[in-house]
């Protein structure tokens, strides 16, 4: 059966030799003669006859072929070999082309894996659609205003019916957090770790690579430290060593076990913290934490068949029955309502509309790249007519020929999608360690069997649109006339020019889109950096130091003192500060502050973001003081300072001035000292808020120390002197980075700078390959009106009326493209304008400046072959005409 079936498939597939097509094909075409002669006729009528009866020879080996089973596949594989032969005769052309499709495939390569990866790949946790993000509806206070207190979780935990379990994480954890030593130097070296509730892992549905998840045990208070590594932190602190499990490692001094490695799916940082590189996760033991307010986030794994608006009403109900902290009864009911939503839209549902229109963005630059090749291989095929039309003489159907221009297309898009794909790998795995982009999920973004099937889509859909134009050519052309003139016949070529302006003008129209849309985005990221962010962050740097060991607050206030005399006394520093938090990091609100028998109406002063600093920060962070700064002289044992920002003493001292009033704040009356600017503490483009300073050596309990300096020298310059006077303060200084403070202002707006550079590069891609467009239909048409040009030269017309000829017809033709483009953009505008930051959607700036952009590109895509005509001999157009 085997041996029948292997015989079956070589008849198949084995192509019929052409000597014996050949042979047999002559002897059928001798019979007809010797039959002709045996009727009377001579020898050069009967064999005429017989060829007139039976066919072109060409033609009916061609028949006799299409007869056999293995046809199809011999035809394909012709066509391949001949297409493969055209295109490495015309190496330059396959050249260009292959670039262009790759650039265009590329781009839509790239945006689809972020698409992919943040928007359509489940997360890498177990029935993640089961999983909750569990919230304040209202969280415009802050990390306190979108977190728990430990009370509020253990009600929920206990009281909801949505959810099989609740967990957790600490919010407030900062960047190099956690020192480690004895590992590859012998300086403590600064890692990331994150505090994780118990059931964490478990309730995410996370197993461990190597050894196992935290116990309830070690999640109590006083229980010995336990560690999670993560796995590309295992893989470069300890080599990917097996045999760390159950072994012990220093971190702050303390020895602590490591009982397990995460896997290498799980990066807490890509999904949680944005731009945040986390190395370990320790186990939060509720109790410590019990007094600090609200400090936990809340993800919930939903019960089977448990819908989130199901959920979300459920925890609206659950809400007034939580305890805010010390089960004190006046607490109940603290918390406004509640709302569930599915965790993967909680991670990237920000960013939906911004990457869908980088994905409509991409699939412009894809259409304006078929429409250049389009034109390309129009002007190729008119070039080989005569070929078309001596292959149809032969007897060649129109099918064949505009199969193979299919087949060429193809051949052409499978090279720009296997060299696009290249490119895209390239930039996809920059992409994921591009840590500074505040992201979610781009440590994950990666080429998989998704990216490369919509590759392959891709590729299937540029070989239809790219065969498609010629193809409407070839089988609507009259190839038969194209025998009789040794040129292309006046009405063909008018076709041709007709159809070639046409795509030309939907590529002006699809690039001033792009181009409007760049610009709207570009003017919107221009106003963000615009805007005062109440503090100068040139110039200024930060740098994370260890905390005073000492519970007694003038102890770490006389070493604060210490370490801010000796770094100010460094050469090119003009003022040192600390602070608990900086702006656009991490934050915590308070209740806010008020004039003592004064009643305010229920939410009429909004949560205020507390700042822990020392003197001297508020000069280095390059704000100014309506007032005076703190001073060493205020103590704890001193009058309570306090400075406001100028939101908060507008509100509560309006039409005065607010120096020297008394305010409560933190159930203690302060006296305010100074008034300080607005601070875009939460967000560059959010609301400021209110913002209370509070002096570092009155006891307020810093939450970490940032020291913050401002100089003019560089950071490469400073960073070595200051880490030595930190490490002789203080030997176990980790080695942290000092930190530009313009880079944390950076990270804050890098989603908006990633999106409009993208969105920008894209446009400059589609203005150039708009451009190029305009150069090959001009030069196509001057080139096709040689004699035209040349007759009218004869008769008198000067080089600059040929030049302002073309020149005007190019406008015109880039006029209608804008036209349609305009109108288009002013749709676009509307559906992008919640992307936009103190832009109008029709802003009319951008809508000039894009016009003029195109026009002005078009006239100088247009003026090489203007000057090429108006340089035509006439006399020698005349004689090759």
């Amino acid at each position: 059966m085997t041996g029948e079936l292997a015989s079956r498939l070589r008849f198949f597939f084995r192509p019929k030799p052409i000597a014996a097509v050949n042979e047999e094909l002559r002897a059928h075409i001798d019979a007809a003669i010797d039959a002709n002669l045996a009727s009377g006729m001579s020898p050069a009528e009967a064999r005429r006859k017989a060829i007139i009866d039976f066919g072109a020879f060409e033609s009916a080996r061609e028949s006799a072929f299409d007869q056999r089973p293995s046809a199809a596949f011999d035809r394909l594989r012709q066509d391949i070999r001949y297409c493969l032969r055209t295109l490495r005769r015309d190496r330059g052309f396959t050249a260009i082309a292959v670039v262009i499709l790759a650039l265009g495939i590329a781009a839509n390569v790239v945006v689809f894996s972020l698409v992919d990866t943040i928007l359509l790949r489940p997360l890498p946790f177990a029935e993640p659609d089961r999983l909750a993000w569990i919230a304040p509806a209202d969280t415009s206070g802050g990390l306190s205003g979108a977190t728990y207190s430990s009370d509020a979780y253990d009600d929920f935990r206990a009281i909801n019916h949505s959810f099989t379990d609740i967990t957790g994480y600490f919010a407030f954890s900062s960047p190099d957090n956690i020192k480690i030593t004895g590992t590859n130097s012998a300086i403590p070296q600064p890692i990331t770790g994150i505090g994780v509730l118990g059931n964490f892992l478990n309730v995410l549905g996370v197993t461990p690579v190597l050894g196992r998840n935290f116990t309830p045990a070690e999640a109590q208070s006083h229980a010995a430290p336990v560690v999670l590594l993560s796995y590309p932190f295992w893989k470069q602190h300890f080599h990917s060593d097996a045999s760390i499990i159950g072994k012990a490692i220093s971190l702050d001094n303390h020895p602590t076990t490591v009982v397990g490695v995460l896997p290498s799916g799980f990066d807490f940082g890509a999904v949680f913290s944005p731009g945040t590189r986390v190395d370990v996760l320790t186990p939060t033991a509720l109790d410590d934490i019990r007094t600090y307010g609200n400090t936990l986030t809340l993800i919930g794994r939903m019960k089977p068949g448990i819908t989130l608006a199901q959920a979300s009403a459920d925890a609206r109900l659950v809400a007034p029955q939580l305890y805010w902290g010390k089960r004190d009864p006046t607490s109940k009911g603290a918390y406004g309502p509640m709302e569930a939503t599915g965790l993967k839209e909680h991670v990237a549902g920000q960013l939906r509309r911004s990457l869908n229109l980088l994905w409509v963005a991409v699939g412009l630059i894809l259409l304006i790249v078929c429409v250049n090749l389009s034109n390309l291989l129009i002007a190729r095929a008119a070039t080989r007519s005569k070929e078309f039309a001596l292959r149809v003489a032969l007897g060649a159907n129109r099918a064949r020929l505009v199969r193979q221009l299919l087949t060429e297309s193809a051949i052409l898009s499978i090279g720009g999608a296997a060299l696009g794909l290249l490119i895209a790998f390239g930039v996809t795995t920059w992409l994921a360690h591009q840590g500074s982009l505040a992201l979610p999920l781009l440590a994950t973004l990666h080429i998989d069997t998704t990216v490369l099937l919509w590759t392959l889509l891709i590729a299937l859909v540029t070989t239809l649109l790219l065969g498609l134009a010629p193809g409407i050519k070839m089988s609507t052309g009259n190839l038969h006339e194209t025998l009789k003139d040794s040129g292309t016949n006046a009405s063909d070529g008018r076709k041709n020019e007709t159809l070639r302006t046409a795509l030309v003008i939907s590529e002006v129209a699809l690039a001033c889109v792009l181009l409007v849309g760049a610009g709207l985005l570009l003017r919107s990221f221009l106003h963000v950096l615009d805007i005062d962010l109440g503090f100068r962050p040139a110039q200024g740097y930060s740098i994370q130091i260890e905390q005073s060991p000492s519970r007694n607050v003038e102890v770490r206030s006389a070493f604060y003192q210490t370490v801010l005399s000796d770094v100010s006394s460094i050469t090119g520093i003009e003022a040192a500060g600390l602070s608990d938090n900086l702006p656009l990091t991490r934050n915590r609100s308070w209740g806010p502050p008020g004039v003592k028998g004064v009643d305010y109406p229920r939410n009429a002063r909004p949560g205020t973001l507390v700042y822990v600093v020392s003197p001297g920060y508020l000069p280095a962070m390059g704000m100014k003081i309506n007032g005076r700064d703190f001073s060493w002289h205020d103590t704890a044992k001193t009058e309570l300072g306090i400075i406001l920002n100028k939101k908060a003493t507008d509100f509560l001292f309006p039409g005065q001035d607010p120096i020297g009033r008394m305010v409560e704040f933190g159930g203690k009356s302060d006296r305010i000292v100074g008034v300080v600017p607005d601070v875009h503490a939460d967000g560059v483009e959010s609301d400021t808020g209110w913002q209370v300073y509070l002096d570092i050596s009155q006891d307020w309990g810093e939450d970490g120390t940032q020291l913050v300096v401002r100089s003019r020298l560089p950071a490469d310059a400073l960073a070595p002197v200051i880490m030595a006077k930190l490490r002789a303060l203080n030997p176990g200084q980790p080695a942290a980075t000092l930190q530009p403070l313009q880079q944390i202002v950076d990270h804050a707006t890098s989603p908006r700078r990633f999106f409009a550079v993208l969105v920008a590069i894209f446009a400059a891609l589609g203005l150039v390959l708009a451009s190029l467009g305009i150069y090959g239909v001009i030069s196509y048409t001057v080139t096709r009106q040689t004699q035209e040009i040349g007759i009218r030269m004869a008769l008198g017309a000067s080089q600059a009326s040929v030049q302002r000829r073309i020149l005007k017809a190019t406008l015109r033709m880039t006029a209608i493209g804008v036209a349609i483009g305009a109108i288009a953009s002013l749709t676009m505008g509307k559906l992008i304008a919640s992307l936009l930051f103190a832009t109008e959607a029709t802003d009319p700036t951008t809508f000039a400046a894009t016009v003029a952009i195109l026009i002005g590109v078009a006239l100088i895509a247009a003026y090489l072959p203007a000057r090429r005509a108006s340089r035509i001999n006439p006399m020698t157009a005349l004689r090759n005409s």
